[in-house]
């Protein structure tokens, strides 16, 4: 008899297999627990999922589609990760331009079909919320987390992912291993030397789920490309203080006999302005 040695190779488990995520109902066997039970893995994955759902409100998830990774390929990309998080600093335009401490976002390879049950049972997101997640993912699932809603260090840490695993060009397909029957140097009986293919990662960035609203490819793009919060409320603060500072400006220029003046100069301002309009 002879015995087969297992080939152990160095890729992301097995548990991350290409399935789509479904947020189907799920059936109902004859003779099976309805609810389901679960391992202790898949409950511990089952509520990983959870807690990730339930902390989008802060935290927004990017959802990744992978290929062909490596388990070492997969650390360079989290290391990859974690320099552009610490490279990142505040804009000097926020109003707190001073060093502050960001949280490291985290990468995590997901169980498909846990995660649809996860995804399914989650009650903040409604059932359309949740068939728009799932029609997003395909093939391999990864997920980013962010420790908290910061345009500025989403479109740092895209823009190094575009760098650690630049787009697969147009054209260019898998290398596919050939069999031995294939190979022209074949000859029966003698063991062939095995070659391992070498296969290009891929990661694309499929969409994500920010403060409960769901984003496409193009939306992450665009949330990336947003202020923090901070300039935000400041430019409001300054277009709703700009009228009051122009007036007391006005005001203060036009002090003592100079108020008629100023006040009979803006009455007929107004009157040509409006004559304008009725002759147009």
């Amino acid at each position: 008899m002879i015995c087969v040695k297992p080939v152990i190779t160095s890729s992301i488990p097995r548990t991350a297999r290409g399935y789509v995520v479904s947020v189907k109902p799920p059936r109902v066997y004859e003779g099976k627990p309805t609810p389901r039970r679960y391992d202790v893995q898949k409950t511990f994955l089952y509520n990983q999922y959870t807690r990730m759902l339930k902390a989008s409100d802060n935290s927004p998830i990017i959802f990744l589609q992978h290929t062909n990774f490596a388990a070492q390929r997969l650390q360079k990309l989290r290391r990859d990760i974690a320099d552009a998080n610490a490279k990142f600093s505040v804009s000097l335009s926020s109003p707190t331009p001073s060093p502050v401490e960001i949280g490291a976002p985290t990468l995590a390879v997901m169980r498909t079909s846990l995660f649809g049950v996860a995804l399914r049972d989650f009650a903040p997101l409604d059932a359309e919320q949740a068939a728009q997640i799932a029609g997003l993912l395909k093939g391999g699932l990864a997920v980013l987390t962010l420790p908290s809603f910061n345009p500025p260090q989403l479109d740092a840490i895209l823009r190094a992912l575009d760098r650690s695993v630049p787009p697969k060009k147009p054209g260019i397909a898998q290398p596919v291993p050939i069999k031995p029957q294939d190979d022209p140097n074949f000859i029966p009986g003698r063991k062939m030397q095995r070659v391992k293919p070498v296969l290009t990662p891929e990661l694309v960035v499929m969409g994500a789920l920010i403060e409960r609203r769901v984003f496409g490819m193009e939306g992450v793009q665009d949330v990336s490309k947003l202020p923090t919060l901070d300039t935000l409320r400041a430019q409001i603060v300054g277009l709703l203080s700009s009228p009051a500072v122009q007036l007391a400006g006005i005001l203060s220029e036009a002090s003592g006999g100079k108020l008629a003046r100023t006040l009979e100069g803006l009455k007929k301002g107004l009157e040509e302005s409006q004559s304008a309009e009725a002759s147009s």
